[in-house]
């Protein structure tokens, strides 16, 4: 596995240099950054491969960051670090192009937790981009039209139903996160969300449900997955 490279930008020294030795020891060789203008400075002059970035800092903050970031690289993964618990600054990072975000205080295991899975999604996400259609047993499931197929008669799928089955497609036969759904669909991972999400799984179920082969699980404590029989070519 090659080297994860992180770019780390926080404006608190202590909090920052405690981050990046956790990260270090850890495997992730880690950039720190004290101001959003020196990170954007490093990130134009290096390599990264996922961007952590500090929302309120000195000179340019975490959300204009990550502006300019984008304009050079649509694809990065970025995770904010914020003080604030208002939906408000939360959707701002969403619409800017954020992957995921942690709220002050937090532990190192958690933020652990938050990278893997934002890497891992997006390994998966790079192999999986442009692909519209997916074979899901027996059935055919088109995600422009949102249309699944089985045996000639078509289910049209409302726009949560076929965002949600896409990314269990993505993660077939691998846990699909509860947090990563919640928050690539919902927005926000509260109790309400996830209590709706609870039941567009039972619709999708219900969906697959004539092909015995299908099953999505509950995985206690984590989330969801999509069995899918893999089929030898």
């Amino acid at each position: 596995m090659e080297e994860v490279k992180v770019l780390l930008a926080e404006d608190d020294v202590n909090l920052g240099t405690l981050l990046k030795e956790y990260l270090l020891a850890k495997g992730y060789k880690t950039d720190l950054y004290v101001d959003g203008e020196m990170a954007y400075k490093g990130f134009t002059k290096n390599t990264y491969d996922i961007c952590i970035l500090d929302v309120m800092m000195p000179k340019k903050d975490g959300f204009a960051l990550a502006s300019d970031i984008r304009v050079l690289n649509t694809k990065i993964p970025i995770i904010f670090l914020t003080a604030k618990s208002q939906k408000e600054d939360i959707l701002e990072g969403f619409k800017i192009g954020a992957d995921d975000y942690l709220t002050k205080p937090f532990s190192m295991e958690e933020l652990l937790v938050r990278v893997e899975a934002v890497l891992r999604r997006s390994i998966n996400d790079k192999g999986s981009t442009n692909q519209a259609e997916f074979s899901i047993g027996a059935y055919r499931f088109d995600t422009n039209k949102q249309l699944l197929e089985f045996n000639g008669e078509t289910i049209k799928l409302t726009t949560k139903e076929s965002e949600l089955l896409k990314l269990l497609c993505h993660n077939r036969n691998e846990v699909l996160e509860r947090n990563i759904a919640l928050r690539s669909i919902w927005i926000d991972d509260n109790y309400f969300n996830a209590r709706s999400m609870d039941v567009y799984i039972t619709k999708l179920r219900k969906h697959l449900s004539q092909d015995p082969a299908i099953e999505i699980i509950n995985v206690h404590g984590k989330g969801f997955k999509l069995i899918v029989p893999d089929v030898v070519s």
